[in-house]
Formats: C-alpha cells, sequence, structure tokens
C-alpha cells in the first residue's frame, strides 16, 4: 500500500510540474490530450465518489479516509485543464462546443472548481464533518454547473 501511494504522488507531483509547459508539448496527439483528461476527470469522480457516502450519512465518518480523498480531489482539480487545447476537440464526445467558443466561461469554471477542491481539502483536514458537508456541497455545486453548459450526458 506504501508503494502505490508514493507512486500515485510522484505521478501527481510530475503531472503538475507539467502545467508549465505549453498544451502541445504535453501532449503528442490530440487524442493523448483527450485521454488525459478523462482520466483526471475518472480519478477525481472516484475520490468525490468516495466522499459522497460519508456525506449523505450511508458510511461512518472517517477523517483520515475523507481527508486523503479530499486532498486527493484538490490536487486532481488543478490537472486537466491544459488538456482542453485548441485542436483537442475530436474525439470526445462528451464535451459540448460551448467549451471552445466560451474560454472565458469555462477557464472560470476551472478556477471556481480548483478553490472549492482546496476548501473541501481544508474542511476535511479540520475534522469536522458539518465543515466537510458545506465545503462538499459547493464543489458538487461547481462540477454540475460546469456539467451543464459544457458536458454532454
Amino acid at each position: 500500500m506504501k508503494r502505490t501511494t508514493v507512486t500515485l504522488g510522484a505521478a501527481l507531483i510530475a503531472a503538475s510540474a507539467l502545467l508549465s509547459a505549453p498544451a502541445a508539448a504535453q501532449f503528442a496527439k490530440p487524442e493523448d490530450a483527450v485521454k488525459y483528461r478523462k482520466s483526471v476527470m475518472t480519478l477525481m469522480s472516484a475520490h468525490v465518489g468516495r466522499i459522497a457516502p460519508v456525506v449523505r450519512g450511508d458510511r461512518p465518518f472517517n477523517a483520515a479516509e475523507v481527508q486523503a480523498n479530499a486532498a486527493l480531489v484538490e490536487t486532481l482539480a488543478t490537472l486537466p485543464w491544459s488538456a482542453y487545447a485548441p485542436g483537442t476537440d475530436k474525439g470526445d464526445t462528451r464535451v459540448k462546443a460551448d467549451i471552445w467558443s466560451s474560454p472565458d466561461k469555462f477557464k472560470g469554471y476551472s478556477e471556481q472548481l480548483q478553490k472549492a477542491a482546496a476548501a473541501l481539502s481544508a474542511a476535511a483536514r479540520s475534522g469536522s464533518l458539518d465543515q466537510v458537508k458545506a465545503a462538499f456541497g459547493e464543489t458538487g455545486r461547481t462540477c454540475k454547473g460546469c456539467h451543464d453548459d459544457f458536458r454532454k450526458d
């Protein structure tokens, strides 16, 4: 288990370092960008999905587990945005065309999500389930807003 944690941590650090490079330098092909952003979103959804039953009261509150998952959500929330670069619209059947015509609005959602995920992580570190619930709700509203505007379901 420790090796997996170190490997995931190293991968997240390496991925974060790529954020400063231009999108074209990060991905050999547009399809690579699509795979990358889908992978990040899948991971983020998985870790949000581990917190959701705790917030709903379906699972007992384990502060350490919630904190670990929220920390990963915070990191993952910084990663997918560079993979939404011009020319990467092909092959992603879930993205609405509006994402390319409203880049400022999309960027606003990305910034909101990063702030909400940071607040969720801070709430988890507090050890207060009530704070986690409030921050989780805001994170979910941010995700929903972006999905409503830019994702096909």
